[in-house]
């Protein structure tokens, strides 16, 4: 991603100078030509007898011709570029990868990594959503989700897309595939909202909501409450979890942005709830279980 916004940063200079560089010919064109008026006005009065050469007229006719071309192919790329800014045409991207190492209060240890990326314009944007965890003694869980986002107000955008999950822990059924359709924005308050609802096979249906919102302690030091919380609406598959408020999770990060907007180390404490899975043949029923999570972990944002 790093490349790709290098790579239309360059484009983008290109762009300009190429311009620049007509720009400048036009002016310089443009003074030459005017020069040779002032000149010819300026003998005119000492050769005011003197037969005009016939070729003059058709001299300047062509000149007029490639000033109106000039005129004409700058107009018309600064009207192109003009457009394109106004109506949000620019492509901007953004990345920010979360790595956390986390505690419960029996002292399991978790490692957790979220990597978030976007690129688009002001209406277009494509969302990459990535999730991986492993806590210790387990195998890892990790998801992907690729969304389309297009904004339909000034704080919100609507998405739809597919998304990818794995657990490595289950015998069958390691791979699941999910529809997504859902809303990313600002909500009031200023706390920034993903609400998604997805649908899986064997009749998997949940819903998911997270939002946050910083407040500056000072200008390096930042505070981030937290919520997030999944439902599970239906679930009918062969690892069901269920049915409810499956998870919750509410907390507080806290982080130090070492270089601004780009390298923050953070520490989270958490209060988390788990509704537990319910009998198959495949799995035993599990209880509900409720505790603290605190930890560690480091933010990165390119």
């Amino acid at each position: 991603m790093h490349i790709t916004k290098q790579v239309c940063k360059m484009k983008r200079y290109t762009q300009l100078l190429a311009i620049g560089g007509m720009v400048s010919s036009f002016s310089a064109f443009v003074y030459a030509h005017e020069g040779h008026d002032q000149m010819m006005q300026m003998e005119m009065p000492a050769h005011q007898n003197m037969p005009v050469a016939a070729s003059s007229p058709m001299d300047h006719s062509q000149h007029q011709h490639q000033i109106t071309v000039l005129q004409q192919l700058p107009a018309t790329e600064y009207g192109q570029h003009d457009h394109m800014r106004e109506h949000g045409g620019q492509i901007y991207q953004s990345t920010q990868l979360d790595t956390a190492w986390l505690l419960d209060e029996d002292g399991k240890g978790t490692v957790k990594s979220k990597l978030k990326t976007w690129m688009g314009s002001d209406e277009n944007k494509l969302f990459i959503n990535a999730d991986y965890a492993k806590a210790e003694s387990e195998k890892s869980e990790q998801r992907i989700a690729a969304l389309y986002s297009r904004n339909i107000s000034d704080f919100w955008d609507v998405q739809a897309g597919v998304n990818y999950r794995y657990n490595a822990e289950h015998q069958v059924d390691k791979e699941q595939f999910e529809g997504v359709v859902g809303v990313h924005g600002m909500a009031q308050y200023f706390f920034e909202t993903d609400a998604h609802l997805y649908a899986g096979q064997d009749q998997q249906w949940r819903f998911v909501l997270e939002t946050e919102r910083d407040f500056l302690l000072t200008q390096k030091l930042i505070m981030q409450p937290y919520l997030e919380m999944e439902w599970v609406l239906r679930d009918q598959s062969k690892y069901a979890a269920k049915t409810g408020l499956a998870d919750a999770e509410v907390g507080i990060k806290t982080r130090y942005e070492i270089v601004k907007n780009r390298v923050m180390p953070f520490i989270d404490v958490a209060y988390g709830y788990n509704k537990g899975r319910k009998a198959t043949d495949w799995q035993e029923a599990t209880d509900s279980k409720t505790g603290w999570i605190y930890g560690a972990g480091l933010t990165l944002k390119f």
